[in-house]
């Protein structure tokens, strides 16, 4: 098996891992400080999400390679993220309207 990648892809490939590393740990690290903000628990839940967010988009851009895949990834990605909305909308639809509620 041989392969087209010179010297400088592979730096170029290993300068791209190192900084997403680097912005996972700074992001790690404002998750920890913004815990010392004894922000209001709604406040603290969505700031804390957002950050999560960010740091598993890194995570499955990069180091899982979805970047660079075709568009039936994003499509199932697509599909699954409306799933999961919908499920965590299921019980707030259901309180809402107080149908299930006796």
């Amino acid at each position: 098996m041989t392969s087209d990648l010179t010297a400088a892809d592979i730096d170029r490939h290993v300068r791209v891992y190192i900084t997403v590393f680097v912005a996972l740990m700074a992001l790690t690290i404002i998750t920890v400080a913004i815990s010392y903000l004894h922000l209001p628990v709604p406040m603290a839940v969505t700031v804390a999400l957002l950050v999560a967010l960010i740091k598993g988009s890194l995570v499955a851009c990069y180091f899982m390679h979805l970047i660079s895949e075709k568009k039936v990834i994003y499509a199932v990605l697509v599909l699954t993220v409306v799933f999961f909305v919908a499920l965590l909308a299921l019980p707030v639809a259901t309180v809402h309207d107080g149908y299930w509620i006796h």
